[in-house]
């Protein structure tokens, strides 16, 4: 038996009217955060899907995805980390592994920084694996990226 009854952690898009909530996440979770500019462009690009997942507190966390042809890139994941260790990035990545998907989308990629490895240990729980390095990817540190890529 579920321990939520009523209230249990939801992911659905989300629109514009979220991106106050979705930039203090954004800030709260990244030493370099996207822009304010950069996150309300993902709200008018018809590539773009953004999911937000809701607990009994709100919105706790994003992703953003673009989905191209046959392929489901994902941008940006973010849960606040007063609501970390809970699951919520798994929720967060498997809705959006089941839309893209729906969508038609045959394999799922994205990029993460070489450090991050609770991150890629999620993706690689999740059935991603590392298929190459972007050297230096990341402007702010000049960090690589490791590209991880799943089929759906």
């Amino acid at each position: 038996m579920s321990a939520c009854i009523d209230r249990c952690p939801t992911v659905e898009e989300v629109g514009a009217e979220a991106l106050e909530r979705l930039l203090e996440i954004e800030r709260a979770a990244f030493r370099s955060p996207w822009s304010r500019g950069l996150l309300a462009q993902e709200f008018e690009n018809r590539l773009s899907t953004v999911l937000g997942l809701r607990d009994a507190a709100g919105l706790q966390g994003f992703v953003v995805m673009w989905l191209v042809a046959d392929e489901a890139h994902v941008l940006d994941v973010a849960v606040h980390p007063a609501a970390r260790r809970r699951g919520y990035g798994t929720q967060l990545m498997e809705a959006a592994m089941a839309r893209a998907r729906a969508a038609g989308a045959e394999v799922m990629m994205l990029e993460v920084r070489a450090s991050n490895e609770a991150a890629r240990s999620l993706y690689r729980r999740l059935g991603f694996h590392e298929a190459g390095v972007r050297p230096r990817y990341y402007t702010d540190t000049r960090e690589d990226a490791v590209v991880m890529e799943r089929p759906l």
